[in-house]
This record gives structure tokens, C-alpha cells and sequence, in this order.
């Protein structure tokens, strides 16, 4: 059976590895530079949604759905995604998002938001959800996983280069630093920042991710904590991770507006990452060249898609049917021009 090296032990490396060794591969290396989810997994803000606006990306959500509701509380609770519509065109947008989505079999449903105490309404057109959805941990389900792996064979390196090691086939889950290692990938950084406030009292155990979906501004609970984040009106196409304070204070003041008891809370950590982004806002899944595959360029969904992503790879890699269609995510689909872009990359 072939060695196969992974390289990154971020969210989706660590599950490629794991679901290697739990089919049978038995000569398998999950190696990063640095340590077990010290990049973008690292940074996350830790959402699980099956929302999404392409049929691709709600199906690997939808694989992805098993294994965070197996791992259960504290790594991952079902709180819920909510998103807030502000306007009655920007409901009629979301109410037609929903359709496609049930359509797809997501259990989306539409709600009066008011029910969620400290949270503000009286400017919502309307609301949906799906209560399937919710928020995790990234670097514990990554440890987790990478534990998982390590009991089952892998070999995890840490502080190590997978390009030194030996090796049949090289698995590229880098996130933005996939490049270095394979050079001419449609793929580039896009500097993101998150910000916790906090402590806040009596936040609601049962508020949901909760997301205005004209600004994208978005916030979940994380204990007595609240996190922020949204997408910038300026997107800073660059690899430094650098917090803007203005946006910071920008967040602060539509968080006083949208949850009012939070409103003093002063600011715990503010942090930069990086997205991977590629020009569809697709991930890049398949093989590179000879012996080299990449499972990189998840624009901000790595996390929440790397159960199904690293189930599929590892049964391609392993010459099996992979169980969702990663056909989509040919890195030779952008040659024609004919791709679908994906519209929700909160």
C-alpha cells in the first residue's frame, strides 16, 4: 500500500489522515510545520452550517452533519445558524435561499427571532434557521481527530516539512500556504479578522449563530463571551494577519445595535487569519500532478466541511467511490470558464 504524506494538520488534513487510517491505509504521515491546528483552523470561528447557496456546498455540509453530531457537546453544540433579514428585498432573498436549500433536503425553517432574549428585532423583516447547524471547536475536534488518527497508526509529526519526508503520494491541506507547495494554484489570501467581547451577563444558552444577512455581520456565543466577525468592505488580498481596530470598533457599535446588553462589553482578543480563497469561492480537491493531490482553497469553510472532505479524499486516494461528488472541485474546472459561484462565505 502506497505512503501517503499529508501535509497541514489543520481541520481538513487532520481528517483526510483519520479517515485513511480508519479504511485501512496503514502507512500514513500527517506532518506540519508548525503544530496541530496552529494556522487558520487555529482562527476559526467555529460555525457549522448546512446554508449554504450551491447544491456542491450543501451536500458536503449535509456529509459533514454525522461526525460533528457523533463528537456532541463540548466540541460541538446545535445551537442553531439564524440569519436576520433587515429589508423586504433582502427577505425575499433569503426566503428564496431557504426553498433551495429544503429543496436540497436542509431543514430550514422560518422563525420570529424575538423569542431570544437581549436580542434586538424591531428592525427585522424576518428570520430562518436550521437548528441542525451550530458552533464547535476547531483546534479540539482537530486534536480530537488527531488523536483518532494517532490511535489508529498515523504517524503525526509536528514542527516537521512534509516535502522531506518519503513518500508515494503528498496530500497538500495548507490552506494559503498550499502554494508553496504547489506552485500556479487559483489561489490567494485574503486577510480575515475575529473579534471576542466580553464577559456579557446572562447571555441565553440557546442563542444561535446569528447572522444579518444584508452586512453579514455575525456574532455566537462562546461561554460568557460573545464572537464577532463580517465580512470587510474592503477584502485585503494579502498573507499579513494584521487586526484593523477600526473595523473592531465598527463591530462594537453594530453588536450594541443588534444584541443591546452587550454593548459595554469590552473587547477580550481580536485576531487575523487567512482564507484560502479561490476564484469561485469553491475548495481545489484532486490531483495536481503525479503523486501530488491537494485539498486546499475552502474560502473560509474548511473547518465545517472537513469531515465529508476528508471521508472523500481519503477513499479517492485509496481508489474507492468517494461518498460525496467531488467533481466540482477539479482544479481544470476554471479552463472553461463554466463554474458556480458560492455566495455565503461568511
Amino acid at each position: 500500500m502506497a505512503r501517503i504524506v499529508v501535509a497541514g494538520a489543520g481541520a481538513v488534513g487532520a481528517s483526510v489522515a483519520y479517515h485513511l487510517a480508519l479504511l485501512g491505509a496503514r502507512d500514513v504521515v500527517l506532518a506540519d510545520r508548525d503544530r496541530i491546528a496552529s494556522g487558520a483552523t487555529g482562527k476559526a470561528m467555529g460555525g457549522f452550517r448546512q446554508q449554504f447557496s450551491s447544491e456542491a456546498e450543501v451536500r458536503l455540509a449535509q456529509a459533514s452533519a454525522p461526525l460533528f453530531r457523533e463528537l456532541g457537546a463540548p466540541l460541538f453544540e446545535a445551537v442553531g445558524y439564524m440569519f436576520l433579514a433587515t429589508s423586504p428585498a433582502g427577505w425575499a432573498r433569503l426566503q428564496e435561499r431557504a426553498e433551495l436549500q429544503r429543496s436540497f433536503g436542509v431543514p430550514v425553517e422560518a422563525l420570529d427571532p424575538s423569542r431570544f432574549q437581549g436580542l434586538r428585532t424591531d428592525d427585522v423583516a424576518g428570520a430562518v434557521a436550521c437548528w441542525e447547524d451550530g458552533v464547535a471547536e476547531p483546534v479540539d475536534v482537530t486534536r480530537e481527530l488527531v488523536g483518532r488518527a494517532a490511535a489508529l497508526g498515523v504517524d503525526v509529526r509536528e514542527q516537521t516539512d512534509a516535502r522531506e519526508l518519503p513518500r508515494d503520494v503528498l496530500v497538500v491541506a495548507c490552506g494559503a500556504s498550499s502554494s508553496e507547495l504547489v506552485p500556479g494554484l487559483p489561489l490567494r489570501p485574503l486577510c480575515r479578522q475575529l473579534v471576542d467581547v466580553g464577559p456579557v451577563a446572562d447571555l441565553p444558552g440557546d442563542l444561535p449563530m446569528t447572522i444579518e444577512d444584508e452586512t453579514t455581520f455575525h456574532f455566537r456565543r462562546r461561554g460568557d463571551t460573545l464572537r464577532l466577525a463580517m465580512t470587510e468592505p474592503e477584502p485585503r488580498w494579502t498573507s499579513e494577519q494584521v487586526v484593523d481596530d477600526a473595523l473592531v470598533a465598527d463591530w462594537r457599535k453594530r453588536l450594541a445595535h443588534r444584541f443591546p446588553p452587550a454593548a459595554e462589553a469590552p473587547v477580550f482578543r481580536a485576531w487575523a487569519g487567512l482564507y484560502d480563497m479561490t476564484p469561485d469561492a469553491h475548495p481545489l480537491i484532486g490531483w495536481a500532478s503525479s503523486g501530488v493531490y491537494v485539498a486546499c482553497g475552502f474560502s473560509g469553510h474548511g473547518f465545517m466541511q472537513s469531515p465529508a472532505v476528508g471521508r472523500a479524499v481519503a477513499e479517492e486516494l485509496l481508489e474507492r467511490e468517494p461518498s460525496v461528488d467531488l467533481r466540482p472541485y477539479r482544479l481544470d474546472r476554471f479552463a472553461d470558464g463554466a463554474v458556480t459561484a458560492e455566495h455565503v462565505f461568511l
